[in-house]
């Protein structure tokens, strides 16, 4: 015989989840310290990171008191550093930051990191980082690398996810 059980359920309404996604570096750029990142430049800390079964810390303005999230993807393309992290909503600071992302206002993204080999090229002498100990990335008001972008923030709305991109009008989905 087959027993039935009713139980008055409340079910949450999940209107944000706090995921966004973009560039923390962009290869070929000088930035306003006057550094260029090359292409690979990530590979041996994040082999390294992998190894160890963690990620860079996630932080706000480069806070070290102030983690905001955690990183779930992280990855070097032809463009540059791509992320896709999460803030944690239950953080003060997070849902602050998530609420400046989603308006636009805070857009910038910045790496904090040693360089571990440099070169000098070129007329100007501009300092190439060919290899970088990557320690964390942070989302900030303004980026030395002025193409160091969220790109893309997730949110839900009447039960459908939808992403806004930060200075577009145009919506498109995170991988």
């Amino acid at each position: 015989m087959q027993q039935q059980y009713i139980a008055n359920l409340t079910i949450k309404s999940h209107q944000t989840d706090g995921f966004f996604c973009g560039y923390a570096s962009v290869f070929h750029l000088k930035d306003h310290h006057g550094e260029i990142i090359t292409p690979h430049a990530f590979k041996k800390s994040l082999d390294q990171w992998k190894a160890n079964g963690g990620m860079p810390k996630l932080l706000w303005q480069h806070d070290q008191t102030r983690p905001i999230g955690v990183w779930h993807e992280i990855y070097e393309d032809d463009h540059g550093l791509f992320v896709k992290g999460q803030l944690l909503l239950d953080l003060q600071q997070a849902r602050e930051a998530y609420a400046l992302l989603k308006a636009g206002i805070i857009d910038g993204m910045s790496i904090g990191f040693r360089p571990l080999k440099t070169r000098k090229y070129g007329k100007n002498q501009d300092r190439y980082i060919e290899e970088i100990d990557l320690q964390e990335i942070s989302l900030v008001t303004f980026a030395a690398n002025d193409q160091a972008k969220v790109t893309a923030v997730k949110t839900f709305e009447g039960g459908r996810m939808i992403l806004l991109p930060n200075n577009q009008r145009t919506l498109r989905r995170i991988k």
